[in-house]
């Protein structure tokens, strides 16, 4: 099979998959999309690198990868994910962002990285009125990501911070889903709690007593 050829087959996938009309419950609930593949570390998390959108959707709100769409996983909560380039796959791009909606996501979760950082803007405007929420990979994709003009929205993150734009997501769907309001309470009360214990730490042991248990 040459490159253009899988391109191809997954654009032709993509389109049947969007007239199986499977229900919601076998579909996944978010999509997430990164122009490379070198955009993983940063859209899943890794050794030595920040927590993902990845990391958040399994470890925090207990979603399940689906990596077949005709055999969902057991979890009420799925997402897929796939590399899909504006600059060298640009109909790839376009089938994704238009097949969406009819292939059953409710949010879509799109990284890029570089000065021209276009994935999540386009695809923003073909999925619309799908929400889509940008994650810039690097610094210098901010300005991309974000510089939409008035009338084609999208939510984005800071640059790298795609661990926020899976929460954004679980927001997004916990307004339909009291299940996921919980857990994303459940995740918000640890936090407060981690904090809590820290700073009683800090004041009990003292600053250099913290020091050597914290940071040594």
């Amino acid at each position: 099979m040459t490159n253009a050829d899988s391109v191809q087959s997954l654009i032709d996938q993509l389109h049947d998959e969007a007239e199986m009309d499977l229900p919601s419950e076998e579909t996944p609930d978010v999509g997430i999309v990164m122009g490379s593949d070198s955009d993983l570390p940063t859209m899943a998390g890794g050794k030595g690198k920040r927590p993902g959108a990845y990391d958040a959707l399994t470890d925090e709100l207990g979603f399940a990868e689906q990596t077949d769409y005709g055999d969902a996983p057991d979890a009420q909560f799925t997402f897929e994910t796939f590399v899909v380039s504006a600059h060298r796959t640009p109909e790839l791009m376009y089938a994704y962002a238009e097949t969406a909606e009819d292939r059953g996501i409710d949010v879509l979760i799109a990284g890029a990285g570089g000065k021209s950082a276009d994935l999540p803007n386009m695809t923003a405007s073909i999925a619309y009125p799908l929400p889509v929420i940008g994650v810039p990979v690097q610094e210098k994709s901010v300005d991309s990501v974000i510089g939409m003009p008035q009338g084609a929205p999208i939510t984005a993150v800071d640059a790298g911070k795609s661990f926020n734009a899976a929460l954004t997501a679980g927001q997004i769907l916990a307004r339909q889903y009291p299940e996921l309001r919980e857990r994303l309470q459940a995740y918000h009360d640890d936090l407060q709690e981690a904090v809590g214990d820290v700073s009683r730490d800090l004041h009990e042991l003292g600053t250099p007593g913290f020091k050597d248990e914290y940071w040594e």
